[in-house]
C-alpha cells in the first residue's frame, strides 16, 4: 500500500489568496512537476479569491481532477479565507482529505506528500507542518522566535506550525464547526482539542512577488492566535497579578518593620514606598478585574461558527476546469 492508498479517493487543495495569481499559476505547474502523478490526479484545487483587486490573467488547466475558484464578497484576512474554504469543502455532500497551502510557493509541493505519509502513520490526526527551516530576513525570523516565546508563556502551549496541513476526511466538518479558525487557523485547531501532529518541514521561497507578511502583519498574527486562547491567557494575566499583589503586600510589610522596629531611616522613603505599593497592588487588582469580566463576556457571546455562516460571504464558485 502507497501513501495515497490509505487518504480519501479525492485529496482538496485549500489555497486561500489575495492578489497572488502568478504567484499561484507558478505553484499548480510546480505540483504538477515535482508531485507524484498517482496523487495529482487526486486533487481538487480550490482557489480562496479574498476579493483580491487583481484577478487572472490565465491560469494552468488539467491538474488534478479539477480548478476552481471561491469568490468572496470582501476582503476578510487569510486566516478567514481559510475557514471559508474549509467550510465551503465540509458542506459537500462527500468530504474528503484536505490540504491548506499558502499560494506563495513557501509552502513547498514536495512536501505535501510527507504530510500524506504521516497522516498514513498517525490516521485521524490532522498533520502540520512543524517548520524546521525558514528563509526568511533575520528580523522576522527573530521577531517569529519573540512571538512564539510569548505565545507559550500567555497560553502555556507551543506553537511551531503555521498554515500548511492535511486534514483528515473525518475530520473536515468537526473543524469547520469550530469557531477559533475564524480567527486563527492553526490556534483554533489547538484550542478544538482535535487531535493533531507536526512534522518537520523546510520552508520555501515565496515563487513571484513580494511577501504581504510584514512586522505589522507579523504582530496582527500573533495577537489573533493569543485571542483563541484568551480564557487561559486571561487566568495566567490574573495569576500573575495576584502574585504581584502578594508580592507587593510583603513589601509593605518589609518596609512598614524597617520603619517601626530599626534604626534605618530615610527622610520620605517608606511613606514613599508604601504609596508604590499601594499603586501595584490598585493597578493589579483593576487589571484582574478587568480581565474576569473579559472572559465571562467571551463565554457568553453567540460564537460565529465558520459551518453555518460561510455562506454570507461567498459571492460565487467559479469552476476553471
Amino acid at each position: 500500500m502507497t501513501a495515497s492508498d490509505s487518504i480519501s479517493s479525492r485529496i482538496n487543495i485549500v489555497i486561500p489568496l489575495f492578489n497572488d495569481w502568478q504567484a499561484v499559476s507558478l505553484l499548480l505547474e510546480r505540483i504538477r512537476s515535482v508531485v507524484a502523478a498517482p496523487i495529482v490526479q487526486r486533487m481538487a484545487f480550490l482557489i480562496v479569491d479574498d476579493c483580491s483587486v487583481t484577478d487572472y490573467e490565465t491560469l494552468p488547466t488539467g491538474i488534478g481532477q479539477s480548478l476552481s475558484i471561491l469568490r468572496l464578497y470582501r476582503n476578510v484576512g487569510h486566516q478567514k479565507a481559510i475557514a471559508l474554504g474549509l467550510s465551503y469543502l465540509a458542506d459537500q455532500a462527500d468530504p474528503q482529505t484536505t490540504i491548506v497551502m499558502d499560494s506563495d510557493g513557501e509552502d513547498r509541493p514536495e512536501d505535501i506528500e510527507r504530510l500524506i505519509q504521516q497522516s498514513v502513520r498517525e490516521p485521524g490526526r490532522i498533520v502540520f507542518a512543524h517548520r524546521a527551516k525558514r528563509h526568511e530576513s533575520l528580523v522576522f525570523r527573530t521577531s517569529y522566535e519573540i512571538y512564539k516565546r510569548i505565545f507559550q508563556l500567555l497560553t502555556g502551549k507551543v506553537i511551531t506550525f503555521g498554515n500548511f496541513s492535511l486534514v483528515p476526511a473525518g475530520l473536515l466538518r468537526k473543524l469547520a464547526h469550530v469557531s477559533s479558525i475564524w480567527n486563527n487557523y492553526p490556534g483554533g485547531v489547538i484550542r478544538s482539542r482535535l487531535p493533531y501532529t507536526a512534522v518537520p518541514l523546510e520552508r520555501g521561497r515565496r515563487l513571484a512577488g513580494e511577501s504581504k507578511m510584514n512586522f505589522v502583519s507579523l504582530v496582527l498574527h500573533g495577537l489573533s492566535a493569543v485571542s483563541v486562547l484568551i480564557d487561559t491567557t486571561a487566568v495566567r494575566l490574573v495569576l500573575f497579578c495576584a502574585l504581584m499583589i502578594g508580592a507587593s503586600v510583603i513589601g509593605i510589610g518589609v518596609v512598614m518593620y524597617m520603619k517601626l522596629f530599626t534604626n534605618a531611616s530615610v527622610p520620605g522613603w517608606a511613606s514613599y514606598l508604601v504609596a508604590s505599593f499601594l499603586i501595584v497592588i490598585l493597578q493589579a487588582f483593576l487589571i484582574s478585574l478587568l480581565l474576569v469580566f473579559m472572559v465571562l463576556a467571551y463565554r457568553t457571546q453567540v460564537q460565529f461558527i465558520p459551518a453555518r455562516q460561510y455562506r454570507d460571504f461567498v459571492e460565487r464558485v467559479e469552476t476553471i476546469y
